[in-house]
């Protein structure tokens, strides 16, 4: 990574991307862009199988050709202390690497699980050598069919259960509805696939270049993972191409980047291949769910049960909050839930943009839609009929709620009086025509970060913090904050990130990182123009008789408040102070009154669908998506949020799914040609609107997280609008031309 703090600024419009440039000329270096001297490249062998155990490999074919240095399995692989922690003291449990440990046995727990790595001088040769690797196995029978062994519960886990007043008081409501909903895999396909490079300096100093949404965290586990303090590690994530839920963990080619590299003592790169993006990186996990929802004549909300169930690995549990929202979005009395996992012999599910909350959204909103059709109702009134005024699990007030405002908005934008009341009514141009709209919520929460500044001679100004930027403009949003908080021009101002030197900061993810390290930023500058005004008290003669409060700093000046001709600029009071630049690190963290408040972000998205009657294919007629995240702080970007929610909202309503052969525990789609993202003529004009209106008990910028609101929502949005299209209730995603005809 270039330190050279003082090159000059790129030159950019005040909600231009600052690193946009970089990035379309191709001068963003991404982690697989790297090239450390003395580089050689890694290539995974996996199984061909989804359960058992390696009999034999036969490697010798793959030894003698041209090129290899090593090829690394179970046999061979080194001591790594995180993958036995019992080894040294098995009294005591050290810690253990999550999840899958490459190379640590002979063991194969799903399919396109990697079992060796051949590293040789090009990357040519070690993909050459990796396809002469040959295993015998010992097979076992496997378990891969979610929807035929979700019906057996001793194969189920139960994950936790909630109750608030009677159990299925639905039963009791004048109108309710019971129905189940279907959500498969859906598979994390950044542009940017995930790879790792690894170098060791002697026997206890590691860096690596890897795809991480969260520096610090990776530097954490691999300083634990191989034993080394976490001084010894550094970790570095310049740029990333896209990630949204799957940077936050690290999976298998980054220790095995790691170990390969200390074995053949020279840098050594793993990048994963689309295909190997489905076995060996985590997806959305596929849920059933079963929602009974009821309420009485006045429209008032009696009761709601969800249940759901979600596949995880036999790896490992993992879960998220998919009957969250059932529990607190609305205002109901009776409220009951529970989540089970069912464990599979697959990869490991894991975070995917709006963990949980898109899941579960899709099941309540639907199911709301379809109480409000059969009481006669709008969908939207009965929403605004059982509006939460405080937290119903909670019993808090929330810090900000402009819930009501997002739906009045988003109606009015989408044409909502043009809905027809009766579903398949309504055509355009022989196309039936239907809208939909679907609610959202997730946690707005605020943790730590820290940030250094440094106010050098030449008047820029340099923040540095370890947090990473997987695409949503971060640095844009923190160079806004900054400026406006100094008062001075943005093209001043060079953000440093995606480097565990420099200070804490905290993992991109659940939709904190504005509100979390903007505080930081926020502090820092504040932190930095009160040094600035004690400095020209005590260095400059105009200022001697002044107090810091009669004082500003703004347009790279300490001035007066009161006579506009007393100040001095920053450079000068540098000079003055015979020093080159100030430097100040400041810590942040969660707010004082957390505690007194519920925090959340809301979203309402407004869909106008058309439908072709005889062959079933779903178009856009219009699309707005209306997110309460507090005070905008750069509105291009957060434009670019919700747009982006919307497309993968469309992916996820529409296109994405993945699928197994229940015959050989694999993957039958893993690629971009069988496995359907939308493409530019699937996505319609999307308008965003926000209310925009600050919550300053989350942080100084009263700003809010929307990465996830733009999303959750969205596809229960579509699936009512077809049904208002066309009278056909479709519970089970993708929804397809086939389903509709």
């Amino acid at each position: 990574m270039d330190n050279n703090i003082k090159s000059p600024a790129i030159q950019f419009a005040d909600d231009d991307r600052v690193d946009g440039i970089a990035k379309v000329t191709g001068r963003a270096k991404y982690t697989a862009d790297q090239r450390p001297e003395n580089m050689v490249y890694g290539v995974f062998v996996t199984s061909t199988i989804a359960k058992g155990s390696i009999k034999n490999m036969v490697l010798h074919k793959a030894k003698d050709a041209p090129g290899v240095i090593e090829i690394i399995y179970y046999l061979n692989c080194p001591e790594v202390p995180g993958h036995n922690p019992y080894r040294k003291d098995p009294n005591k449990r050290g810690y253990e690497w999550r999840g899958f440990k490459v190379f640590q046995n002979n063991l194969v727990h799903h399919f396109g699980q990697p079992i060796a790595l051949v590293i040789a001088d090009t990357w040519e040769r070690a993909l050459h050598a990796s396809s002469l690797v040959k295993a015998e196995y010992i097979t076992e029978e496997f378990e891969t069919d979610f929807d035929k062994l979700r019906k057996d519960e001793k194969k189920l886990k139960p994950m936790g259960t909630y109750k608030r007043g009677e159990e299925e008081a639905y039963k009791k409501a004048d109108f309710y509805i019971e129905a189940e909903y279907d959500i498969p895999i859906e598979t994390h396909n950044p542009i940017e696939m995930h790879a790792s490079i690894a170098m060791w300096d002697g026997d206890n100093k590691l860096t690596v270049y890897d795809k991480s949404q969260g520096p610090k965290g990776t530097q954490s586990a691999l300083a634990q993972n191989f034993g080394l303090e976490e001084k010894n590690v550094r970790v570095i994530t310049e740029y990333v191409g896209g990630a949204f839920g799957s940077g936050l963990r690290s999976w298998p080619q980054l220790p095995a980047a790691c170990i390969g590299a200390k074995m053949v003592k020279r840098p050594v790169k793993v990048v994963l291949n689309r295909r190997q993006m489905f076995s060996m990186v985590g997806y959305r996990p596929q849920s059933w769910q079963w929602i009974g929802i009821g309420a009485n004549k006045d429209g008032k909300l009696l009761g709601i049960t969800h249940h759901a169930i979600s596949n995880s690995s036999r790896l490992e549990d993992f879960r998220e909050g998919i009957v969250n929202a059932s529990q607190y979005l609305y205002e109901c009395p009776n409220v009951n839930t529970s989540y089970k996992i069912l464990p599979l012999d697959i990869n490991t599910p894991t975070w995917m943009r709006g963990p949980g909350e898109a899941s579960g959204a899709f099941a309540l909103e639907c199911a709301l839609d379809e109480l409000a059709i059969k009481m006669n109702m709008d969908p939207v009134e009965l929403r605004i009929r059982n509006y939460a005024t405080l937290h119903p699990v909670r019993k808090l007030p929330w810090s900000s709620k402009y819930l009501k405002e997002c739906y009045e908005t988003g109606m009015e934008k989408v044409g909502w009086k043009n809905r027809p009341s009766v579903p398949g009514s309504l055509k355009e141009n022989g196309m039936l025509v239907g809208y939909g709209m679907g609610g959202g919520v997730f946690g707005a929460g605020r943790g730590n970060a820290a940030v250094k500044a440094i106010l050098s001679q030449d008047g820029m100004l340099v923040l540095q913090s370890a947090v990473s930027d997987m695409g949503p403009g971060t640095a844009t949003t923190m160079t806004k904050i900054a400026a406006e908080t100094m008062q001075m021009p943005q093209s001043k101002i060079r953000f440093m990130l995606g480097d565990t030197d420099f200070p804490p900061g905290p993992t991109q993810g659940g939709s904190t990182t504005t509100s979390t390290w903007g505080g930081g930023v926020s502090r820092v500058c504040e932190e930095l123009k009160k040094q600035w005004k004690e400095l020209a008290i005590a260095k400059a003669d105009n200022f001697k008789n002044l107090k810091a409060d009669d004082l500003d700093v703004k347009n790279e000046a300490v001035v007066s408040k009161t006579d506009g001709g007393v100040k001095i600029s920053l450079a000068e009071l540098l000079q003055k102070a015979g020093k080159q630049q100030v430097e100040i690190v400041k810590e942040s963290g969660s707010p004082a009154e957390a505690s007194k408040y519920a925090m959340n972000s809301f979203s309402v998205h407004f869909v106008k669908v058309l439908v072709n009657p005889t062959t079933g294919e779903i178009k856009f007629g219009k699309v707005v998506v209306t997110g309460d995240g507090g005070r905008i702080v750069s509105e291009k970007t957060a434009r670019s949020q919700m747009l982006g929610g919307a497309v993968m909202g469309i992916g996820m309503a529409l296109t994405e799914e993945a699928l197994i052969d229940h015959k050989t525990g694999n993957y039958q789609n893993n690629n971009l040609g069988d496995y359907h993202v939308p493409l530019h003529t699937d996505v319609p004009e999307i308008e965003s609107w926000f209310p925009n209106k600050p919550d300053f008990i989350i942080n100084p910028m009263g700003s809010k997280g929307i990465g996830e609101i733009s999303l959750i929502g969205f596809a229960s949005a579509v699936a009512n609008a077809v049904y208002n299209a066309t009278g056909k209730r479709i519970r089970r995603l993708p929804i397809k031309p086939e389903m509709v005809v």
